[in-house]
Formats: structure tokens, sequence, C-alpha cells
């Protein structure tokens, strides 16, 4: 009976002290990663929590920057500081991501529009709005444009995720949500142990194999999603990097990222309420790795305005703002220029005009 217990004992502890350090270090680490990584933009404090934006330039209509699903305002680096040079540029975090406090609001992209444009009044930023979202951040444009369309007067959606998509899920994208969720829930808690911490710290010194080894546990869909993800990080200029990793390191993102997850159907129907943007000038940008349906979806954004267009971006993925910073650019230009004069966007943009 001893035996049996020392067998027990021994390694319950040795789980024990290993989490607890884990948990030690994580601590260390995220109190050294704030003193290091300061926000670039400012912290304004919206229902109770703190939120991250980062404005720059000067003029009229603000760029607003929305960010695909687990991004962070950094997502935009390449696009802002061009933008910024022609009009104000503003990009955000959303509550849980970045630098932004968590919230127990459902992520729904009609809620996180109105967390938007409490946080735009609390900043002191006026309309009008020229709206930029990348993958679910075309959602929360939509739902944003639906709830307040007088301030909004030029829209750009960067592979924007179609509502056909989630809206009504089929049994496969139910199951993606549910193990979707589970590896949330399960990667908050290596978070907090210090795990993903271990592992992004190991990957950043040029050590990979510790971070596949964990991630392949969950699949290989799972591993060749991270590896996509941390490939089109990699496109971040280099000392955006270790900031990236460090704001991955915190388990709030993860959590978020499940809160989002679970809402997608929710956030998909608010999208597709929003049938018509009337004339409201208007750039959709894909990439060209789309098959059908998806080109369809995406040709049929571009019919959301009367004043719509669609351009293909040749040779890139999803993020075409890491891709084709240039081309993303252009877009919002001519969206800005548009606005500014009140007529439908030209077709000069580079790329495919569908």
């Amino acid at each position: 009976m001893q035996t049996a217990l020392l067998f027990l004992v021994v390694p319950l502890g040795t789980l024990a002290m290993l989490a607890t350090a884990g948990a030690i270090y994580q601590a260390i680490g995220t109190w050294r990663d704030r003193r290091r990584f300061p926000p670039p933009g400012r912290l304004v404090r919206v229902n109770a929590r703190r939120m991250h934006i980062n404005v720059t330039g000067e003029g009229t209509p603000t760029v607003v920057f929305e960010s695909g699903m687990g991004a962070s305002c950094l997502s935009w680096t390449l696009v802002q500081s061009q933008v910024a040079q022609f009009t104000r540029a503003l990009s955000y975090d959303r509550a849980g991501h970045g630098w932004s406090d968590p919230a127990r609001e459902p992520r729904t992209a009609q809620q996180i529009a109105q967390e938007l444009h409490v946080l735009l009044d609390a900043a002191c930023i006026q309309e009008p709005f020229v709206l930029v979202g990348h993958s679910f951040g075309g959602y929360v444009n939509r739902a944003f444009a639906h709830l307040y369309r007088n301030e909004v007067v030029g829209m750009v959606l960067v592979d924007s995720v179609h509502p056909a998509e989630w809206e009504n899920p089929t049994p496969a994208r139910l199951r993606m949500i549910e193990v979707g969720l589970r590896y949330a829930w399960i990667a908050a808690w290596l978070a907090r142990l210090g795990f993903v911490r271990f592992c992004l710290a190991r990957l950043a010194r040029g050590s990979p194999r510790l971070g596949r080894a964990a991630v392949s546990v969950f699949g290989v869909d799972t591993e060749a999603a991270a590896q996509r993800i941390a490939g089109e990080i990699r496109k971040l200029p280099a000392p955006i990097l270790p900031i990236v990793c460090s704001l991955w390191s915190q388990p709030k993102n993860f959590k978020s990222l499940g809160q989002h997850v679970s809402a997608l159907p929710v956030s998909a129907a608010q999208a597709a309420a929003v049938s018509s943007l009337g004339d409201l000038p208007l750039v959709v940008l894909s990439g060209d790795h789309h098959a059908a349906p998806y080109t369809d979806w995406q040709r049929d954004l571009g019919q959301l305005s009367s004043c719509g267009q669609h351009v293909v971006a040749s040779d890139s993925g999803h993020w075409i703002h890491l891709d084709h910073p240039e081309l993303v650019t252009g877009a919002i230009r001519e969206v800005v220029s548009t606005a500014r004069s009140r007529r439908c966007p030209s077709s000069n943009l580079t790329g495919t005009t569908c």
C-alpha cells in the first residue's frame, strides 16, 4: 500500500512543482514584457476596462483598422504608417487582445462594433470614418455601418469572411467551432503555466522543434494552421516579432479567441443582416488563393454597394496587408479620395478587377 501511494504521490508532486515553476516563470515574463513592450498608442477607459488605441497622421476622414480574429493592431504596421501620410489612421486592440483588457460580454460583431464606437467617442475621434477590416474584421465593419451608417463614408474589406461561411454552419463547421473552443481553453491554461511562453521563446531563438511537437499533439490540421500563421507573422518587421510573441504568451488572448469562435454564427448573421451598403464607396480585396465557393463569395461582397469594386491580389494569401501592403494602401487612398470628392471609386488599382 505504501509503495502504491509512493508511486502516486511522487508524480503528482513533480507535476505540482512543474506547474508552480511554470506559473512563476509566466509571472516574471509578463512583468518583464510590460516594461519592455509598452503600448505604441494609449490606453482609454471604456466600460470599466482599458482599451488600446493607436492614432497616427492627420486629416479627414479617419481610417479605422479592424484586425482579423486573434490579431492585434500590430498586424496593420506595414499599412498604417503609409496611410498616416495622407490622412488620420487609427488601429486598436479589441477587448482581450493586444494591450486591451478582456471582456465578459459575448464577442459578437455587433457587440464589438458598439464597443469600438464608445472607444472612438471616449478618445475624442470624430466622424467621418473609412472602415478597413481584415477577415473577421469584415463582420465588424458591416455591423458598425449598420449601427452608425451616417458616420461611415467608405469601406475596404481585406479578404473578408463572407456570412455564408458561418451563418448556418454545417456539421463539419460546428465541429470546427467545438474543436477551436477546446484548443483555446487548453492553450489558455498552458499559457498560465508558462508553457506557451517557453515554446515561443525557443522558437525566437531558432529552436522550433519543441513548439512544433507541442502543436502537433492537437492534430495535423492544427499544426498546419499554426505554421501558416507563423509564416504570416514573420512578414512583419523584425522588431515587431518579439512583441507579438509576448502578446500571445498571455492567457487572455486565447480566452478571447475562444469567445470570438463561439460567437461566429451570431456574428455572421449580424453581418448578413446588412444586405446592402447603398452607394457607399467600397473596395473588396481578395487573395488569389480562393477556390469555389469562396471566389463567388468574395465577388458577392463587392456587390454590397453600387459603388463597389472587387480586386483580386495576385500572388497573395489571406493576409494581403502583409503580402501586398502597397495594394491595401492604394485601395484605402482611393476610398478616402472618393469620400472626399463623393464619387464612385475608379478602377485604377493594380490587380485583377472583377
